[in-house]
């Protein structure tokens, strides 16, 4: 009884090992492969408890979720011949495990190494046809489109699915900076002399049109104000000659009372003329005689 015991004790250790290694588990965050040998066998494993037979089989596990791969920056040349420094990174997944894995034997780094060359040689295409300033701001997106299609298309075999590429950062390296920084501002410059010169332009002409109308309401101004004069000199004198048509005698002595007045104005007016003068007529009587 006694030597019965410890086998039996060993005879369950060994099956619950064999029972051990028979299972395995698959959760919702992985893709499984079961190996036969080095074979793959089956790939299908939804999430749950599974099993297989020890020593002949073993499984691999993958993640399933997305992964971001953030690259260390590239030198890219562009269309004029000049390096810049691309930051971006990549949002990839496995789509096809069985591929993922004879492809990089499921090595993730030599995976990562393979998009990133990828992704390079489809940056150096876009660049390639491009400007520093049409990369740097007006085609980004663009490029940023065009790399995720071309690199999806050619790392579907090995079974990644390219989701998306984000360009993070442009930069120039310094002396090409330089250069770039003065071309801009040479171009800025003569843009700002073409708006000024058009400014200075437009500025004549308005002055122009506006010292040709002052001219021309002056004129009509003056024109009108000639009418209005002449009009009230012809109704003065029409009403002058109504009146002293009405009383000629009197008439004549309101004028020079009014002659009198603008003439001795002040104590130091001097005049010499006749006492018998025309202008003194109404100062020996009202009557105007002598």
């Amino acid at each position: 009884m006694n030597a019965i015991k410890p086998l039996t004790i060993l005879v369950v250790g060994i099956l619950a090992l064999i029972v051990y290694m028979s299972v395995f588990v698959v959760t919702e965050r992985e893709k499984a492969i079961l190996l036969q040998l080095g074979e793959i066998k089956r790939t299908d494993f939804k999430p749950g408890l599974h099993f297989m037979i020890p020593f002949v089989n073993n499984v691999r596990k993958f993640e399933k979720r997305i992964m971001t791969l953030d690259s260390q920056p590239e030198m890219i040349l562009t269309g004029e011949k000049k390096n810049v420094l691309v930051d971006y990174f990549v949002i990839w997944r496995i789509d096809n495990v069985a591929d993922y894995y004879t492809s990089f034997g499921g090595r993730e780094m030599d995976a990562v190494n393979r998009m990133s060359q990828t992704i390079k040689d489809g940056l150096q295409t876009e660049f390639n046809n491009r400007t520093i300033k049409e990369v740097v701001s007006g085609e980004r997106e663009e490029i940023m489109k065009n790399v995720s299609q071309r690199a999806d298309e050619k790392i579907r075999t090995f079974g990644i699915k390219i989701i998306d590429v984000r360009i993070k950062q442009i930069e120039l390296p310094p002396n090409v900076a330089e250069a770039v920084y003065e071309r801009m501002r040479v171009e800025r410059d003569r843009i700002a002399k073409e708006h000024r010169a058009k400014g200075q332009k437009e500025a004549k002409i308005i002055r122009a049109k506006a010292e040709r109308q002052r001219t021309e309401l002056l004129a009509d101004a003056k024109r009108k104000a000639e009418e209005i004069r002449g009009a009230g000199d012809a109704q003065a004198t029409e009403i002058s000659a109504k009146a002293y048509s009405q009383d000629p005698q009197f008439y004549s002595f309101y004028r020079s009372l009014l002659a009198y007045r603008r003439t001795f104005s002040s104590k130091q007016d001097l005049i010499v003329l006749e006492p018998d003068s025309e202008f003194f007529k109404y100062f020996g009587n009202i009557q105007g005689s002598q």
